[in-house]
């Protein structure tokens, strides 16, 4: 399955596995799962954890990108866990598309990924 969706932290933090190549039918999963999820608890802290990822075909970047303009302001912390170093550049492409800080983690660094998502935000000043 390319794509599997689970709530954490009392649904205030979506994590989401993506594996293989992602296709556009995989967005009619993502986007009703994260719609959801902002309308029960507003700004959220997403997980994006990819093993053995391919990337996405034409049809899901466009949808991947409709659902960036749409969540813009919906995502507060975005932690990217990758094993490639493609993935790690995929983290810092994405941060024009949201208002969220995102951050990029190797997959051996999975528990300092979700300790930074659950952490508070640091204070300005």
């Amino acid at each position: 399955m390319p794509v599997e969706i689970w709530e954490e932290q009392n649904g205030k933090e979506l994590d989401v596995r993506l594996t293989g190549q992602l296709v556009k039918e995989d967005y009619e999963k993502l986007v009703p799962a994260m719609e959801r999820t902002v309308q029960k608890h507003g700004r959220i802290r997403m997980l994006i954890v990819m093993h053995d990822f391919h990337g996405w075909t034409a049809g899901a970047l466009w949808e991947d990108t409709k659902f960036a303009v749409h969540h813009f302001h919906n995502i507060e912390r975005l932690a990217v866990v990758g094993e490639k170093k493609w993935q790690a550049g995929l983290a810092t492409f994405c941060k024009p598309f949201t208002a969220a800080t995102v951050r990029y983690f190797e997959a051996a660094e999975m528990d300092a990924a979700r300790a930074w998502l659950q952490s508070e935000p640091e204070q300005a000043g």
